[in-house]
């Protein structure tokens, strides 16, 4: 179980009392303001404590929703563009407007972890008006991924987040030709 500093505060009561913890092996130290009650954690896990707000989107969703075979080296999380910068050599930060930060936020499970994520439909679509930012054959693969699930795909969601853009009829159009 990953703790924060204030929930170790809440918990043991000073910063004394959590040193104590550290020091009889019954609590570790994983990172600055990241605690854990066990030796070992996930990289997944110390990102959720340390980034609770933001949701993961790009590459890091395209893998966790089974669209690409490709690890990411990063985690690609998305964050509003009123939040701190992350300072961070393992996440890839993506600032994104209040108004669709959270339009087609789910949470899915993932080797234990429940991850915020953003819907497949909104993947789809951030994918086709990002496609430039991926190497031609990455974006094939991902593209035909979702072409063999597009009947399970919701379309009327699919055309809410398209209309949130100037480019909305580029990207129905876009979506029509190649994945459906």
């Amino acid at each position: 179980m990953i703790l924060t500093y204030k929930e170790c505060e809440d918990k043991y009561g000073s910063d004394y009392q959590i040193k104590k913890e550290i020091e009889n092996g019954r609590l570790f130290l994983l990172e600055k303001g990241v605690y854990s009650l066990n030796k070992k954690c996930s990289e997944m896990e110390i990102v959720l404590a340390k980034y609770p707000r933001a949701i993961y989107t790009g590459e890091s969703a395209y893998y966790y929703m089974g669209l690409t075979d490709v690890i990411p080296n990063e985690h690609v999380l998305a964050t509003k563009r009123t939040d701190t910068r992350i300072k961070d050599k393992n996440v890839h930060q993506i600032f994104v407007t209040d108004e669709i930060f959270d339009l087609g936020r789910i949470s899915m499970e993932y080797r234990g972890n429940e991850i915020p994520i953003y819907r497949r439909e909104r993947l789809l679509v951030d994918l086709i008006r990002s496609r430039t930012k991926y190497p031609f054959d990455y974006y094939k693969e991902v593209i035909g991924n979702f072409r063999s699930i597009a009947s399970t795909l919701d379309f009327f969601f699919i055309e809410e987040y398209a209309a949130k853009f100037r480019t909305k009829k580029a990207i129905m159009n876009a979506i029509q030709l190649e994945v459906l």
